[in-house]
């Protein structure tokens, strides 16, 4: 580990000095690029737990697969969406924009997930990072897109109802996450 022998900030902007006053914490000698880049790597190493570690921390289901799959939550926010549709369309006066209003925000958010949800079904077993990023990619410009075309196409739209109902649908996922 590395400490410096001042904690002043340099006037200037730039640190000349910077490799002079690091000094190694144990023997209190200056350390060289290899040493420092040692102490660096020792405070990185990462230890994984065992499995009786893992049970003791997470309990004794920690290696059980979720059942929770991405269809089930776009499900959900099916399910969720419309129950706010309702209850929009028998709280607010007058209901029909409302509850269309909140049907579509719901729609914002499960026809993306369903795109993604069935993106991922047909992708086999070979899954690479970017299939995932062009996923997301896919999935958030469906959004933009679905919000853009109902702020052009749909003048009765209600923001209110859409917004808090697409939030509500959003927040499906953290659901999810705690329903395992």
């Amino acid at each position: 580990m590395a400490v410096k022998t001042s904690n002043q900030a340099p006037q200037n902007g730039r640190d000349e000095h910077r490799a002079e006053r690091k000094f190694s914490a144990v023997s209190g000698q200056p350390l060289t690029h290899d040493d420092a880049w040692d102490a660096e790597q020792q405070d990185n190493n990462i230890v994984p737990l065992t499995r009786a570690e893992a049970e003791k921390l997470f309990g004794p289901n920690v290696s059980r697969p979720s059942r929770v799959t991405p269809f089930k939550v776009v499900i959900a926010q099916m399910v969720l969406s419309l129950g706010v549709t309702l209850v929009w369309w028998l709280f607010y006066k007058p209901p029909g924009a409302a509850a269309l209003s909140a049907f579509l925000g719901g729609a914002i958010c499960w026809v993306p997930g369903a795109m993604f949800a069935a993106r991922l079904r047909t992708l086999s077993g070979a899954e690479t990072v970017m299939s995932w990023v062009l996923g997301e990619a896919l999935k958030m410009g469906t959004t933009i897109a679905m919000f853009v075309a109902i702020a052009f196409w749909y003048h009765d739209v209600r923001w209110v109802p859409l917004l808090v109902t697409y939030l509500i649908a959003l927040k499906t996922y953290w659901i999810a996450l705690a329903w395992r």
